[in-house]
């Protein structure tokens, strides 16, 4: 479809909720969303002129029709999305990991002894699950713990077809089962009772179990029953330590959730801290890429959606840093389909703020740990390219810098940077030759069109193709070095020109047309603009420096008869400076020069002596 068959079909939707599918010309899915009137957000897409982000631009530039959804309430919309989401895995949205990252725990309820496994995704197989919780190495440990802390067994053998059939297994032995093989041993009607305490721990009422505990306890000791008070005594014990520590049943215990969000250059991030009654719990962190101009309220809305709409028990109270559009509406849902009121509240001072201060660290560091220098200065060069109009990021950079004091020693450098990096063997210099006065506008033409003449005769030193050459200065240097390349037929070279301010610092970069590009905004392509500027500018006065020190020296032996600019050179190789040659005797200057030679630079040097 074209852009503005997309308009008029955004147009013509209704103003009620529902979802909405972007689809490429493939007809895969990229992006899924929500609104509560689909005709206001979707057109929103398609309006000229309209204030999109890079990611929004890049993603309606690759939409090639759309469909719709419709729901009855904005409830229904929010479970849609994150169910079409999680389906798609659509490019342009958020994504948290997938199943395999965050296991559950099943239980098979229509087998005679059921028992607790651990599985990948939960199935619509008249199953209950648990979950889904943050590692399967901590998710199997806290089954182990539970089963121990009810004296579960936690063996291999089929019950009740292994009843009685062999000695019973270790864990009987060490206090960890009761011993269910046995013939004598526990009923299943116990088993069952004890399987349903175990399912009240996972699903987050250990503090409730553990409470009726208690009062059975007291009854038992009042019977003078004191094995079975004593038993009870070890497993509100073990339970309770069990709902403190285990990280993995943390996030299901926890009265409160503190959500971090961090948004990288390169990635964004998340961290959720697990409280519960003041203690910390547990942590959990995520990593995915988006757009650096990924609002954090944007983040928030869905990174939570995909992590709480699938789980079965909530906190009391989600605590996050910024609001969005839908969350009275998420809240409420949540509320909903847990069976008790879940707030979500953005703190402005206090503790929570604290906590909230705590978890943006944590999600912080996890993306800096995981983001690596290359894919920075991709994303940067990425940025750079998408700044100066190019198809896609400048691989290699060339920059032009001149350098002289008035007319003596006009020299200009090049230096190139290769992925984001100073590639030194390609370095260039260049002595101005055509010019008997200063000026930077000819000296820069003069430099390019040597240049990019040996790029096209073949020469092997200049054979690399820039994909973006940058020239220190403004408009007038960028538009005369795009002079030069045009009159070379070198017409598809972008330039571009970096501008300093009153105190000599990388402010913007200018086009040769006028136009002034911001950097400021992008801290990192801003430390590359100014690298790149200072490594050129470097690199000229070096070269000025040292053609200008030559020069002095070669000065002093100008005017000397049958010294001529060879001899100059040799003399500087032998001696390495002018000092040495003045105080160097006949025979020592004849090292180098024949013997007329070096006696008209000795007499040169001792004027003064040959007078007195």
């Amino acid at each position: 479809m074209t852009r503005d068959e997309l308009r008029q079909k955004a147009n013509d939707l209704p103003l009620q909720p529902g979802v909405y599918l972007m689809m490429d010309k493939t007809g895969r899915v990229i992006y899924v969303g929500k609104a509560k009137k689909l005709k206001n957000r979707v057109s929103q897409y398609f309006q000229s002129g309209a204030g999109h982000n890079e990611k929004t631009r890049t993603m309606v530039s690759q939409v090639d029709h759309f469909d719709t959804i419709f729901v009855r309430t904005e409830f229904e919309a929010l479970i849609l999305e994150n169910s079409l989401i999680k389906h798609h895995q659509p490019r342009y949205n958020i994504l948290l990991k997938d199943d395999k990252g965050y296991p559950f725990i099943r239980l098979n309820t229509g087998a005679p002894y059921p028992r607790f496994t651990l599985v990948s995704k939960a199935a619509d197989d008249g199953a209950r699950y648990f979950g889904p919780f943050g590692g399967r190495r901590e998710t199997r440990l806290a089954i182990d713990a539970v089963c121990s802390a009810l004296k579960l067994p936690t063996c291999h053998r089929q019950f009740p077809r292994d009843i009685g059939k062999d000695r019973p297994c270790l864990n009987h032995h060490i206090g960890r089962c009761d011993g269910f093989c046995l013939p004598d041993g526990p009923t299943q009607a116990e088993y069952r009772r004890r399987m349903e305490q175990a399912v009240r721990i996972f699903s987050g009422h250990y503090r409730q179990l553990t409470a009726e505990w208690q009062q059975e306890m007291a009854q038992a000791a009042e019977d003078l029953q004191f094995e079975k008070a004593a038993a009870l005594r070890d497993r509100i014990r073990a339970v309770s330590v069990l709902g403190k520590q285990q990280q993995v049943i943390a996030g299901v215990c926890a009265d409160t959730d503190i959500w971090g969000i961090y948004a990288g250059e390169v990635r964004c991030g998340a961290a959720v801290l697990h409280i519960e009654a003041g203690n910390l719990l547990g942590r959990e962190t995520e990593v995915f890429p988006a757009a650096a101009d990924e609002g954090e309220s944007d983040i928030l809305a869905a990174v939570l959606s995909q992590y709480y709409l699938d789980k079965q028990v909530l906190p009391s109270e989600i605590v996050v840093p910024a609001s969005w559009e839908d969350c009275d509406t998420f809240a409420a849902l949540l509320s909903r389909r847990c069976g008790h009121k879940v707030s979500v509240r953005v703190p402005q001072r206090g503790e929570r703020m604290e906590l909230l201060r705590l978890a943006g660290r944590n999600a912080r560091e996890e993306v800096e740990r995981m983001t690596t220098d290359c894919e920075r200065t991709n994303k940067t060069l990425e940025q750079l390219g998408a700044l100066a109009g190019l198809p896609e990021a400048p691989r290699r950079m060339e920059a032009y810098d001149i350098s002289h004091t008035g007319s003596d020693d006009m020299v200009a450098s090049m230096v190139v940077f290769a992925d984001g990096k100073p590639l030194k063997r390609d370095y260039r210099r260049f002595q101005i030759k055509t010019l008997t006065a200063p000026d930077d506008y000819a000296a820069m033409r003069e430099v390019l069109m040597r240049r990019f003449r040996r790029y096209l005769d073949g020469d092997e030193k200049f054979k690399e193709r820039p994909d973006l050459l940058l020239i220190d200065g403004g408009e007038m240097h960028a538009r005369t070095a795009r002079e030069a390349l045009w009159q070379l037929g070198l017409t598809d070279i972008p330039i571009l020109g970096m501008v300093k301010d009153d105190r000599h610092r990388t402010r913007a970069l200018m086009t040769p047309d006028g136009s002034e590009l911001g950097i400021q905004q992008s801290p990192s392509l801003f430390a590359l603009i100014g690298r790149v500027q200072e490594e050129v500018h470097r690199f000229a006065i070096t070269y000025h420096h040292e053609k200008h020190t030559k020069s002095a020296y070669r000065s002093k032996l100008d005017g000397i008869p049958g010294v001529g600019e060879k001899r100059k050179a040799a003399l500087l190789k032998h001696f390495k400076s002018i000092k040495a040659i003045e105080q160097a005797d006949p025979s020592a200057l004849e090292a180098v020069l024949p013997h007329a030679a070096a006696q008209a630079v000795y007499r040169h040097f001792h004027k003064d002596d040959a007078s007195q």
